[in-house]
């Protein structure tokens, strides 16, 4: 596996491979990599000849009073993983190489935005949407491949990539789940074992959302009422959103659509937030 932290290397790297007609495929992370990351690098693997990680902790997608500083960067464990998974390159730019000092430049979109965590992380998609139009110019993938745990980010990017004409494959691997069903995350390392205990009812809460429309319920503010009356009955959880959308619009939905209706969760665990979602 090569190492690669310049900019100019990557791009002349991934023009080298694509002259000899192979196919790039690209995950990109924050790091501290989990089983999650690794079903995503063996998506890439299906698809491509040339599996290309990024690790880059990316500022701009922070909050002023979110855990940018204390997020988990163990880069040679990291390291050690996607060598272990077969990468074969991993792209660990530094931050004023991405982000130069006089950096003006952002890519908004404003449809699958607004709603969910853009109300509470009103400038995330902003920070996301640029880094990864920035790596995809680095990386210059043929595929790019992201998890369903983060469907409104895949929607935006999904988004991005159709508006901005990437010639781009954006592929949307499932949700990998701890035992206990909660979805794998890198902030899970925040939770103590007693905060785990209620945080794995947001996937609980989730599962009975299906049961009730597997049983024949449309209503969905129904359905949604059952879901948010589960959290609360956990005093470590603290709701922030349960709504119901269309999984590629991100737009609100007043019935269930099977297939094509998302239910998803945000929800503080204490100080650790935490999303899940399922397709119904």
């Amino acid at each position: 596996m090569k190492i690669i932290e310049s900019i100019h290397e990557m791009q002349s790297t991934a023009v080298s491979h694509r002259v000899k007609g192979k196919l790039i495929g690209f995950v990109p992370t924050m790091g501290c990599l989990h089983t999650g990351h690794l079903s995503l690098v063996a998506k890439a693997r299906e698809q491509a000849d040339i599996v290309v990680v990024s690790i880059f902790v990316n500022p701009t997608q922070f909050g002023p009073n979110e855990d940018f500083n204390k997020y988990p960067r163990p880069l040679e464990r990291d390291a050690d993983l996607c060598r272990e998974a077969g990468v074969d390159i991993l792209f660990t730019p530094k931050p004023d190489a991405i982000y130069p000092s006089d950096f003006s430049t952002y890519i908004i979109e404003e449809k699958a935005t607004p709603g969910l965590c853009g109300i509470s992380r009103p400038n995330h998609f902003r920070g996301v949407t640029t880094v990864v139009a920035k790596l995809f110019n680095i990386c210059r993938p043929d595929i790019a491949v992201f998890g369903q745990k983060d469907a409104q980010q895949c929607a935006v990017i999904r988004k991005m990539v159709r508006d901005m004409n990437f010639p781009i494959d954006i592929v949307v691997a499932p949700t990998v789940r701890e035992p206990d069903g909660l979805a794998m995350s890198s902030r899970n390392v925040y939770l103590q074992d007693f905060q785990r205990r209620d945080a794995i009812q947001i996937y609980q809460a989730l599962q009975k959302g299906r049961t009730m429309v597997e049983a024949g319920q449309r209503n969905i503010d129904r359905v949604l009422a059952e879901v948010t009356h589960h959290l609360t009955n956990y005093r470590r959880l603290s709701v922030i959103y349960v709504v119901a959308v269309d999984k590629d619009t991100m737009e609100p939905v007043r019935e269930v659509i099977q297939g094509k209706t998302l239910l998803a969760i945000a929800c503080w665990c204490d100080e650790v937030r935490l999303i899940d979602n399922i397709i119904l």
